[in-house]
């Protein structure tokens, strides 16, 4: 028996209760792709980090949640269930990613973990931004 992939999905980001539309949406997404509880966590954890980042740091945007079964071969073909999510918005950019991304760096009033902690919550972390248009995308695969 298998589980149907779920289908792509975009979220708007405008308000406290869109980050908690997406950390909701995420969960059934990695529920439905059958990651483990801690992976999860991971996903929910990153995917309200940055969708908080998005709202704070980037006036709003959108969230894009892509279910990604990728055919493998070898000694045990099938598909490798994964969950990519893209966070996008128009805000003013990130003027220094490296210092960004470094643990303790903060704009506001957090600790300055969501960028770095995101980051190795995830397997594959990417940033590209300027001012006008940020886009962080992400990827945990399932294990």
């Amino acid at each position: 028996m298998t589980t149907p992939t779920p289908e792509n999905e975009v979220l708007p980001v405008g308000s406290e209760d869109d980050v908690v539309r997406v950390r909701q949406a995420v969960r059934r997404h990695a529920i439905t792709l059958g990651f483990s509880l801690v992976d999860q966590t991971k996903l929910v954890t990153a995917a309200s980090e940055l969708a908080r980042n998005v709202l704070i740091h980037g006036l709003g945007g959108q969230v894009r949640l892509e279910p990604l079964p990728v055919p493998i071969s070898g000694a045990r073909p099938g598909l490798r269930p994964g969950l990519r999510m893209v966070f996008e918005d128009q805000g003013p950019g990130i003027p220094d990613l490296d210092r960004a991304l470094q643990d303790g760096f903060t704009t506001g009033n957090g600790l300055g973990l969501g960028l770095s902690g995101s980051r190795r919550l995830m397997n594959e972390f990417s940033v590209e931004s300027r001012p006008g248009e940020t886009r962080i995308t992400v990827v945990k695969w399932k294990a």
